[in-house]
């Protein structure tokens, strides 16, 4: 018996799952808070209004653990718990705006030079993976990056636009597509 094809799903990503403080990954106020930014284009260059972004990372330690139930509602503030402002979390979720625009805060991941990254968007049979390589850190010693050819490689790679401001696009196709990973 053949599976079930899969099916597009959406657009309903900032209706439904996106949440408030989804890109606050780091505590409000902290010294060493990093920004990324950027703009989720199709094949055609023009921007992916209703995409969705997933991003994990470690903490600066290296820890892989973050705030527990960063994503479940405190019953007592109707907020979300590890969401506090205080706690780092290690998990961000962020909607495109009309522009297919993204922003978020976090800090340098500690053990490990990128952030990783989960896409959802219309006409996407499956979300797709990435990484975004911030610079600063030894590169060069990344296998993945390694593998790729250098053309390839510049698509994972983040721009600091100012110290600790970094913008990293997202194509979904054509000559500059982002290298997205595939895990089985």
């Amino acid at each position: 018996m053949l599976p079930t094809p899969s099916q597009t799903v959406g657009p309903f990503y900032g209706y439904a799952l996106p949440f408030p403080g989804g890109g606050e990954i780091a505590p409000a106020g902290h010294r060493d808070t990093i920004a990324v930014h950027g703009r989720v284009l199709d094949g055609g260059g023009e921007p992916v209004p209703d995409a969705l972004l997933e991003i994990w990372q470690p903490g600066p330690d290296g820890s892989r653990t973050g705030a527990p139930g960063s994503l479940r509602r405190d019953q007592v503030t109707g907020g979300y718990a590890g969401r506090d402002g205080v706690t780092f979390t290690g998990f961000g979720r962020v909607a495109t705006d009309a522009d297919g625009r993204y922003g978020l805060r976090t800090l340098p991941p500690g053990g490990v030079p990128y952030l990783s990254v989960c896409l959802f968007a219309r006409g996407l049979l499956h979300h797709l993976f990435t990484r975004i390589y911030l610079p600063g850190a030894d590169l060069a010693a990344d296998p993945l990056l390694g593998s790729l050819e250098p053309g390839r490689r510049a698509t994972l790679l983040a721009v600091e636009e100012t110290p600790g401001t970094y913008r990293f696009d997202l194509r979904l196709q054509g000559p500059e597509e982002t290298v997205f990973l595939d895990f089985h």
